[in-house]
């Protein structure tokens, strides 16, 4: 019986691993198209500007509604509801690796983002924001052995499809905004990737294109580590950086 050469040893050995670890396997797909968890619906998950603001109520009562001519559901000066538009919007992370030796940026995105937020543009102290979802199953990068590693290995996007953020506080509003202004504030809350919470702050900047449409972004920078995100063991990739930057750009509008 011939020996195999080392080298094709040492590449089925590496085939092998590879399997092993996922990179090869097929990852779970979405469940389907991502929806907003709507607004009125959420309890802890929705969270009004100024905790000592009371909470907005989305059922104005007969007399409320009489004294206007507008919707009861978008009353004349009052809040609108406006859901994240997933096909308008994209959700991207970013961190440096060496590949090849050579040192590369690798950029993951997905538009399967969602969540809803509540907006009275007269009294930005009644602004609620609701649970943020991303489908993680549909992120994709530019490689897909990178993609399968990061769905199988990485994220375990068959036991946990989404990553989840759920605000807490809303900081640096003023008091009002109209139409064609940009107002900056910061978004806290707790980042939930796999079975790990963490506290999480957002930078967001959002302008007011119109009274039925916001377009913005929101930035963060997490650290892996502290979710045990490891990076599996594959030939050619070495010195995967622990930040992990992450944006939001969305554009959401009033229902």
């Amino acid at each position: 019986m011939k020996k195999l050469p080392l080298y094709l040893l040492l590449t089925l050995i590496a085939a092998f691993a590879l399997v092993g670890c996922g990179v090869f396997q097929e990852p779970e797909a979405a469940s389907g198209p991502i929806e907003a968890i709507p607004l009125e619906t959420q309890a802890a998950g929705v969270v009004p500007a100024e905790a000592t603001q009371p909470a907005l109520d989305p059922a104005p009562t007969e007399a409320a509604a009489a004294s206007t001519d507008a919707p009861a559901d978008a009353p004349a000066g009052g809040a609108s509801v406006f859901t994240i538009d997933s096909a308008a919007s994209e959700v991207r992370f970013q961190l440096d690796e060496d590949l090849r030796g050579e040192r590369k940026t690798v950029v993951g995105t997905t538009n399967q983002v969602a969540g809803q937020l509540s907006l009275n543009l007269a009294d930005l102290s009644q602004t609620q924001v609701g649970v943020i979802q991303i489908n993680a199953r549909t992120l994709q990068t530019d490689n897909n052995f990178r993609n399968r590693a990061i769905q199988n290995e990485i994220l375990d996007t068959g036991a946990f499809e989404f990553i989840t953020f759920t605000p807490t506080g809303v900081e640096g509003l003023p008091a009002a905004a109209a139409v064609g202004e940009t107002v900056t504030f910061t978004l806290t809350g707790d980042l939930t990737i796999r079975d790990i919470t963490l506290p999480a702050t957002f930078a967001v900047e959002a302008t007011v294109v119109s009274d039925t449409q916001i377009t913005g972004s929101a930035t963060a920078v997490v650290n892996r580590v502290d979710y045990d995100l490891q990076i599996p063991s594959v030939p050619n990739v070495a010195n995967v950086e622990e930040e992990v930057e992450l944006y939001i750009n969305f554009t959401a509008n009033a229902s």
